[in-house]
């Protein structure tokens, strides 16, 4: 495995309040929501450098990064299985690697779980997003989000065995796919869809289910308790949601991917429009709900969303980073947003937590707009050593 340190720069206290300082490389135990034990990683070479503050009010934070697979091919989603093995999907090839929890010289173990013949990739669509069921130890099912020729979809399948669509019949595109699946501490299935249209017209129309983030049961029904009784919409007016996450709070995350002119960070509410094509950022429409941060564009098209603790980070493929957000109990922002990682990888799309709590992403250069090293893709594993982020 490769292990190398990195500096993450901002304000000491700011960031001391993300990580933590009571504990040098622990978060503690993982959420109870959250599945799997850790994989059994090497700890950090012992080239690893320890960095102090290095600016005048400021501070310097080091993260250890790790390669754990490489030569993949547009890893796209990634969730954990109950033995702290990891499921990533290939958008382009459809296949679902399991990465781990075996261990060599060269990093993880990667094997191929299974390849599915009915996902048809092109643009941004193929296998996306991928979830393991919450009662996996007893029905071993995991969901995944696809492409066909004709519209995206979600799965259920044992691996190995046939994929059974529960939901079909969202709007496909061949820009945008939305593709984000998680299951919430409500333990009901939530995905993220992508408008897909010049014009934003899915995004607005609660009969589609294009431009929405939606919560389902395992049977891909409409959830009790959402917005509109037999809908599966769970909130509006998004572009292209491409990840999800939650905190400790139950408070949802996601990830707003290719605005025209800002890429977004959202707080996601019951019911509530998130203004696309309407608004583009921060807008002045009390109807529409701002985001909770946005960049340009150039420095986002973000679409990965993790939470460790009070930190929500979420990996970018045009600004080539991970960005990390301190969010205070009521889910505003304190302070500047830290990066990492910026022009080190390339564009990175996936990120998960991993069970250990330290964040797992992908490499996204494989694909139109990427320029590939000799091992891309790659899955990297990030450790704040310095305050608190994974065990080392």
């Amino acid at each position: 495995m490769i292990v190398r340190s990195r500096r993450v720069r901002g304000a000491a206290l700011a960031l001391a309040a993300v990580l933590g300082l009571a504990s040098a490389c622990s978060f503690g135990p993982p959420d109870p929501d959250q599945q799997g034990a850790p994989p059994n990683l090497p700890a950090p070479s012992s080239d690893e450098s320890s960095a102090g503050p290095d600016d005048p009010g400021g501070g310097s934070q080091e993260v250890a990064v790790t390669v754990l697979a490489k030569d993949l091919d547009v890893p796209w989603g990634m969730a954990f299985l109950p033995d702290g093995s990891g499921l990533v999907t290939e958008r382009d090839t459809g296949r679902i690697l399991k990465v781990g929890p075996e261990s060599d010289a060269k990093g993880l173990a990667v094997t191929e779980a299974q390849r599915l013949a009915e996902v048809r990739a092109s643009g941004d669509g193929g296998l996306l997003g991928i979830a393991v069921s919450p009662d996996y130890k007893t029905d071993k099912t995991v969901y995944v989000y696809y492409s066909t020729a004709k519209d995206n979809r979600v799965g259920k399948l044992v691996l190995g065995g046939k994929l059974q669509p529960i939901l079909t019949g969202i709007p496909r595109s061949g820009t945008v796919n939305g593709g984000a699946l998680a299951f919430g501490p409500d333990g009901f299935l939530y995905a993220g869809t992508a408008d897909g249209t010049p014009t934003g017209t899915q995004a607005q129309n609660p009969k589609s289910l294009g431009g929405k983030i939606l919560r389902m049961t395992v049977a891909g029904k409409p959830a009790p308790g959402n917005p509109v009784k037999d809908s599966l919409v769970w909130s509006s007016g998004h572009r292209n949601v491409q990840g999800i996450a939650w905190d400790k709070t139950k408070r949802m995350y996601a990830s707003e991917s290719g605005q025209t002119k800002a890429g977004e960070l959202n707080v996601i509410a019951k019911g509530k429009n998130y203004g696309w094509p309407r608004s583009d950022g921060a807008g002045t429409d009390a109807k529409l709900t701002n985001p909770m941060f946005s960049w340009t564009t150039a420095e986002s098209g973000c679409s990965g969303v993790a939470v460790l603790e009070q930190t929500v980070a979420t990996a970018c493929q045009l600004g080539q980073r991970v960005y990390l957000l301190n969010v205070t109990g009521n889910g505003t922002v304190l302070g500047t947003p830290q990066s990492v990682l910026t022009g080190e990888y390339g564009r990175l799309r996936g990120l998960v937590a991993a069970p250990d709590g330290s964040l797992w992403a992908g490499t996204s250069n494989q694909e139109d707009g990427g320029d590939p090293g000799p091992e891309d893709d790659r899955i990297i594993r990030l450790v704040f050593s310095d305050g608190g982020a994974g065990r080392s």
